[in-house]
């Protein structure tokens, strides 16, 4: 059997293994990278310390290491934190505490704003419709406003 190429995650930021941002976004990214394989670290030691006999010495030993990795890289990220000036918006990171994928959330968040555009830009051309009418019905039953209607749709057309 032959061994298989290794993918992204499929809800990994990253489509492909392209090298990190430059400068402080990049050092950032990958001290978050090694925190989260710090605390997979912790979890798989602390389940493989939890199965063996607790009798032996030194069986706490491995969890503490662990334990100070994880903190070490905590403490990197909030040291570099302070000179970063990126702004998450807080239903980002309450999305995220609730154990929801950020990735399928600004899909959605899209996905609907595009549907609200579509339905404005509706609005919008029923309104403009609307106008034309009036203005044809203004300009036939009250010709002395003719031109008035006329100048005053030049003034309200948007410029693109």
């Amino acid at each position: 059997m032959a061994p298989s190429t290794p993918h992204p995650a499929p809800d990994s930021p990253r489509s492909s293994q392209s090298p990190p941002p430059t400068g402080l976004q990049g050092d950032l990214e990958l001290e978050l990278l090694g925190l989260a394989n710090a605390l997979y670290n912790l979890g798989t030691t602390v389940i493989n310390d939890s199965t063996k006999e607790r009798d032996k010495l030194g069986g706490g030993k491995q969890v503490g290491l662990r334990v100070n990795e994880v903190v070490t890289h905590l403490g990197t990220v909030d040291e570099m934190a302070q000179h970063i000036s990126t702004m998450i918006p807080m239903q980002v990171l309450a999305d995220i505490d609730n154990s929801r994928n950020p990735m399928q959330l600004t899909k959605e968040r899209l996905e609907r704003a595009a549907t609200e555009n579509q339905f404005m830009n509706g609005k919008i051309a029923a309104i403009q419709s609307y106008r034309q009418i009036l203005d044809e019905a203004i300009a036939q039953n009250f010709p002395e406003l003719d031109s008035a209607t006329k100048e005053q749709s030049l003034k309200s057309e948007p410029s693109d």
